[in-house]
């Protein structure tokens, strides 16, 4: 398995508690160099507090073998041809280690946070991947623009705008996603997938999963070398003590998760759909301090993996070791003794063989 992290490295993730704590830019390139010291394959970010790509950008400076992406960018709030040019440039100056993510956000963030109208996500995103592929031909290989979709019509490309042609043009593409229909979009597309965090396990191998494979099989493409990377819910700490408030945390986060609509399918899965619908009457009325006291330990231990730093390893791989390619994880280097620890839990991850999650995705369908 291949092993990435979220940044801000080692910082608490502090679910519903603690939204001040942000990204230290002026230490993103630090600590990516000491992320490639340690032996991680990447580091990613998502679009919250800060810009995706100028972050990836100061890591992909400071780095030569880390691999860098976005986890996830918003995608239709920009322009698939301002996407492309934001990821052609990162690709350039890392000289081929980066991955475009890209989400739909839900649709409250669509039309209140963005300001848009709101449209059938799966379509629209099916449609902006071949936008921003579109354009992408045009720089490197000089074919005429003229993309016609529902969404978009982009026909345009005066040299003043055209940066030509770069030495890594195959950028992959990784999509966000939770509900079926996505799933299969990214098979279809996407050099991708990346489940939301409240996907547990099950929920990945049973479902997500065969959809991926029904989307590439429309299409005929080879699964070959498609990537599910998964950043899981995590509590782990160096003792018992400390795994205490971890615990706390992300009972918090998870409740959130639950709570949200757009998750739905994966918490109805595991038949937990009136405890969602509860939580969201909760969350609508802004009730967050209630909230985590509805996820009991058996639900928690369904989404979240729990351990210590000595532990941590083997249940990440024991959960997750037969489903995904990429998994991100992290914990906070205050010393050398932190360093030696996560460098070791780096080389334990990377010891999983992809034959299991290879043998999933490129089984045949059923009908």
């Amino acid at each position: 398995m291949r092993l990435e992290t979220l940044l801000p490295l080692g910082k608490v993730d502090p679910g519903l508690r603690a939204p001040e704590i942000g990204l230290d830019l002026d230490a993103v390139a630090a600590d990516a160099r000491l992320l490639e010291e340690l032996g991680y394959d990447g580091v990613v970010i998502e679009e919250t507090k800060q810009d995706p790509y100028i972050v990836m950008a100061l890591a992909a400076q400071a780095t030569t073998r880390l691999e860098v992406g976005t986890a996830i960018a918003m995608a239709f709030p920009r322009s698939p041809t301002i996407t492309a040019l934001s990821a052609w440039t990162l690709q350039k100056l890392s000289r081929g280690r980066f991955t475009l993510g890209l989400g739909p956000q839900v649709r409250a963030h669509i039309e209140r946070r963005y300001g848009m109208a709101w449209s059938a996500p799966g379509p629209w995103m099916r449609e902006y991947v071949g936008a921003v592929r579109a354009v992408w031909n045009r720089w490197q290989n000089n074919v005429p623009l003229d993309f016609k979709g529902a969404h978009y019509s982009i026909n345009l490309m005066p040299p003043l705008f055209d940066p030509g042609p770069i030495e890594h043009p195959d950028i992959p593409i990784h999509l966000a996603a939770v509900n079926t229909h996505m799933c299969q979009v990214a098979g279809e597309v996407a050099d991708g997938v990346r489940p939301h965090p409240i996907c547990s396990a099950e929920y990945i191998a049973n479902v997500m999963i065969p959809e991926v494979r029904k989307g590439a099989e429309k299409t005929g493409r080879s699964l070959e070398r498609f990537k599910i990377c998964h950043k899981p819910l995590i509590a782990t700490g160096a003792n018992e003590v400390e795994l205490v408030t971890r615990i706390r945390d992300v009972r918090a986060r998870l409740a959130f998760y639950v709570s949200t609509p757009a998750y739905r399918p994966a918490v109805e899965y595991h038949g937990l759909g009136d405890l969602a619908r509860k939580l969201s009457l909760l969350a609508r009325a802004q009730d967050w301090e209630n909230m985590p006291g509805y996820i009991s330990d058996e639900i928690l231990n369904i989404f979240a993996v729990i351990g210590t730093y000595d532990e941590i390893a083997d249940k990440l791989l024991q959960r997750f070791g037969e489903v995904v390619t990429n998994c991100e994880f992290s914990i906070a280097v205050k010393n050398q003794a932190d360093r030696e620890r996560l460098a070791q839990i780096v080389t334990d991850v990377h010891a999983a063989p992809l034959d299991a999650v290879r043998q999933r995705l490129c089984a045949e369908v059923s009908a």
